[in-house]
């Protein structure tokens, strides 16, 4: 199973899981990773993100990237839910998870769609602080944690 979603609605990690792992007794190892919404960034407090992206594009943008983390590592399944629209602080905004036979393929392959889906999926963040709307730079450490992947 490979699926990606974008969303506005929320999701539930329990039942996300359990639909990766569903009817495969040879999975060994499910590892999900859920990014939430913070309440303070770059020093500003923040009331509300409002995430936009570029439909078809973003999705073919995600599906590519879990594709390419299935060519590197033996999984068993990928889940990539990116939700988008107004969210407030505390709420989950994206989910990846990835099942193999190994925690280390797992792992890795959970970490490799989260660095690649910061820095190469169509997706731009507002924040809602104090002194105002602010569009949300892309960040140097994404671009790092993203080259550590390229092949020697």
């Amino acid at each position: 199973m490979n699926e990606v979603r974008v969303q506005t609605g929320d999701f539930d990690l329990g039942r996300e899981v359990a639909r990766l792992r569903e009817g495969d007794a040879r999975v060994g190892a499910v590892v999900s990773f859920i990014g939430t919404v913070r309440d303070l960034n770059d020093g500003a407090k923040v009331s509300e993100m409002e995430l936009e992206h570029y439909p078809g594009m973003t999705e073919k943008s995600l599906e590519d990237i879990a594709a390419q983390a299935c060519a590197r590592w033996p999984l068993y399944g990928t889940v990539v839910i990116h939700r988008v629209g107004p969210l407030k602080p505390m709420d989950q905004i994206v989910l990846v998870a990835a099942s193999a036979a190994h925690r280390g393929d797992a792992f890795a392959a959970c970490e490799f769609i989260m660095d690649y889906l910061k820095t190469d999926a169509p997706f731009w963040k507002k924040e809602q602080t104090p002194e105002g709307a602010r569009w949300v730079d892309a960040r140097l450490s994404d671009d790092s944690a993203k080259a550590r992947w390229a092949s020697p």
